[in-house]
């Protein structure tokens, strides 16, 4: 297999994720790629998360942060300029979670740090979380990003992000910021640009090959910059707003969920749901199937209950998402509208 790397250019979070969306539809078959890029003070957001939930977002703003929204599941994450950023990009068929995951702790371990993956998509150190990672495929090509914190300001983390407490139980810590670990506490001469060589190391020796480096230029700048227009944009990074008459939420192995709908005459009219559920788009999907549909329990398990199976596996490879849509249909036969 080819691989190519790609080093981020500046610190705009939506140019950024354009980069990568862009990498995404154009990286040739039978290659790797590997993305490495910063993002100045950004709370990115999981693509069906509620932001005004998840982080706060008027703090953020005010001290001259940034909201961002990826293609991804998952939760949300603080970045700033002691955090590093991966991807991986290619097509599905070679898509290998293990395989990329082994280049996370090779570099990792290259600085002296030893690292495993844990739960459904964090990699820790002595128990505390460095990495946390979310997954995409679309049109069979595939995503896999994450982060690596090396010196991240855990102040800051801790101020905009608003993390729910029944997931800090469901982890078995006290506050966000106990939760995590930056990689300089473990190796203190630990640099971004030392682990960006640990990471082509790591890359060129997992895929036996020395990457070609490989610069997005100027010809795609009409494609980036439609690309970039979208990830700016406040529909985008904000999400849909309406006033929601019935609500539900629940978390789960696989994650939360947070079902609002507006109801008229009986029915469904719109719907909303907020999850940071690694299958992004399982969830993006479901509020289609409960338009229209009469607004009591039965009938809205029955209308998702044609899809139990159809969403991809989880981060892991082996959960089916079966698991998601019967979790939600009991929690909607339990609410018992």
């Amino acid at each position: 297999m080819r691989t190519e790397y790609v080093s981020g250019t500046g610190h705009d979070p939506f140019m950024n994720l354009a980069t990568e969306e862009y990498l995404m539809e154009h990286v040739d078959e039978d290659t790797c790629i590997l993305y490495l890029w910063q993002n100045r003070q950004t709370v990115v957001i999981g693509r069906n998360q509620n932001c005004f939930s998840e982080c706060n977002v008027s703090e953020l703003e005010r001290d001259g942060g940034h909201l961002a929204r990826r293609l991804s599941g998952g939760g949300a994450v603080y970045h700033d300029l002691g955090n590093l950023n991966f991807t991986f990009l290619m097509h599905s068929r070679h898509y290998d979670l293990d395989r990329q995951l082994n280049v996370i702790l090779k570099a990792v371990s290259a600085a002296g740090i030893k690292a495993e993956k844990s739960g459904r998509n964090d990699i820790t150190a002595d128990g505390r979380k460095f990495s946390g990672n979310a997954f995409y495929h679309r049109n069979g090509r595939s995503c896999h990003h994450g982060t690596l914190l090396i010196d991240v300001d855990g102040e800051r983390v801790a101020r905009y992000l608003n993390v729910p407490e029944d997931k800090l139980k469901a982890k078995g810590v006290k506050s966000v910021r106990s939760r995590i670990t930056n990689l300089k506490e473990h190796a203190p001469a630990l640099t971004i640009e030392s682990m960006m060589r640990n990471l082509r190391d790591a890359f060129a020796e997992e895929y036996d090959a020395r990457p070609d480096v490989l610069s997005v230029g100027e010809r795609d700048a009409k494609q980036l910059m439609a690309l970039y227009r979208k990830y700016a944009s406040a529909d985008w990074r904000y999400g849909q707003t309406m006033e929601f008459g019935v609500e539900m939420a629940d978390r789960f192995a696989w994650g939360g969920v947070d079902i609002r709908l507006k109801v008229n005459n009986g029915l469904i009219a719109d719907a909303v749901i907020f999850s940071d559920a690694m299958d992004a788009d399982l969830i993006a999907g479901l509020p289609e199937y409960l338009k229209g549909v009469r607004a009591s329990a039965p009938e809205m398990s029955d209308a998702l209950g044609s899809l139990a199976g159809r969403g991809q596996t989880d981060a892991g490879g082996s959960t089916p998402n079966t698991a998601i849509i019967e979790d939600i249909r009991k929690m909607i036969l339990e609410r018992r509208l």
